[in-house]
């Protein structure tokens, strides 16, 4: 017994004292200011040491939803209802399908804008809202026209989940998935070097008076590729429409602007409603000017390809290979286009190459059984007879 008690004095003793000691040292320790974490917990090598979970926990609790939180995107591409458009849109839509859930993406929904009125073969394949056209005439033979009063049509009757809209078009491949590049209210697009307001200032203040600032708040854009929130888009739209038709109807526009008139209108509206844009170069890329990917996220094939056997551009002039999509508009392109010769940049091969892909992977690829309009009453159309119309407003605020 007498060393047992002995044993259990010298046990409570050194507690005793073991406690003591702890709180003269709490005591005497400076106090942190800061939580644990990166800046300030380094071993002796320099390296950091994570932080302290117990801490970590509740601040990611109460940022975490921000950092995660996606800002989805609608991508919305307008086309008509014949074979040139059609082919384009195919090819788009499965280059949007193998790029939508890859990591960076912010591309949520997809809609192909059909402006002929009626539905077709597709609506199957590709989700499809159907719009009408303008009425007979009124596009005056420059169908794209049709483009803005299709967006108000769809941005007034469908459901659209997503907060932001990408305005794309059939001639677009996605390259890499596409995150949300507008930011603090600003929508994204892509810099036109065509488009010139300060050049064109004369004109465009019939359109955007001087009361509305310098001419220099209209940017050097068009509506493709934009990306922008979608409850501004819907004020833009039906101004985007009423100032595409008033240019057209003014000969001084009309003759200035040419096939761009659409994009200069566009421009116009968004800065008639203090919509800014981020200009990002690198949004898009076209061949042949363009010849390397780089980060751009869109191949923009609007321009023919021509080259000679020896991989020498011969643009202006048919080449002994081509890639031209004005090739195609009553047929669809074969499969398995030919390769361009050696020497041919990286952005021409990139996109032959997506071609190929998508059309040795889409189903019915140029087969019979699709009933389309032949090009008369879609995209070529270009020759009607110029009637005068005042400007047709549609009774939208």
């Amino acid at each position: 017994m007498g060393c047992g008690n002995t044993f259990f004095t010298l046990v409570t003793v050194f507690s005793v004292a073991l406690i003591t000691y702890n709180i003269i040292i709490s005591a005497n320790a400076p106090l942190k200011q800061d939580f644990p974490g990166p800046s300030n917990q380094k071993s002796r090598t320099g390296l950091v040491f994570p932080q302290d979970p117990i801490i970590k926990m509740p601040v990611d609790k109460q940022i975490g939803p921000e950092i995660k939180k996606k800002r989805l995107f609608h991508t919305a591409v307008t086309a008509s209802d014949g074979v040139y458009n059609t082919w384009q849109t195919r090819i788009m839509y499965y280059w949007f399908k193998k790029f939508k859930d890859e990591d960076g993406s912010d591309m949520g929904g997809f809609t192909r804008i059909l402006h002929s009125g009626k539905a077709d073969d597709l609506m199957d394949e590709i989700p499809t809202f159907v719009a009408q056209p303008l009425k007979d005439g009124m596009d005056q033979g420059y169908i794209v026209l049709n483009r803005p009063w299709a967006f108000v049509q769809w941005l007034q009757q469908a459901n659209i989940e997503e907060d932001y809209i990408l305005m794309s078009e059939p001639d677009h491949i996605i390259v890499k998935p596409i995150p949300n590049l507008s930011k603090d209210g600003l929508g994204a697009a892509f810099p036109f070097f065509y488009i010139e307001p300060k050049k064109q200032e004369t004109i465009l203040r019939k359109f955007f008076p001087e009361e509305k600032g310098p001419i220099t708040n209209i940017d050097p854009i068009g509506n493709s590729p934009v990306i922008v929130g979608k409850e501004a888009l819907k004020k833009i739209a039906p101004t985007w429409m009423n100032v595409s038709l008033a240019m057209k109807n003014d000969p001084d526009a009309d003759k200035a602007f040419g096939w761009v008139l659409e994009m200069y209108a566009y421009a116009v509206s968004s800065a008639l409603h203090g919509v800014g844009n981020i200009l990002y170069k690198d949004f898009m890329l076209q061949p042949p000017w363009d010849t390397e990917i780089g980060n751009k996220y869109i191949i923009h094939y609007t321009y023919g390809c021509d080259y000679d056997l020896k991989g020498k551009l011969t643009y202006g002039k048919i080449g002994e290979w081509r890639f031209d999509k004005r090739s195609y508009t009553a047929t669809w392109p074969p499969r398995n286009l030919p390769m361009p010769p050696p020497g041919v940049p990286e952005s021409v091969v990139t996109l032959v190459n997506m071609v190929n892909e998508a059309t040795a992977n889409i189903p019915n690829w140029g087969e019979n059984g699709y009933r389309f309009h032949s090009p008369d009453n879609g995209v070529l159309r270009s020759s009607l007879t110029r009637k005068s119309f005042g400007t047709k407003v549609f009774g939208f605020s």
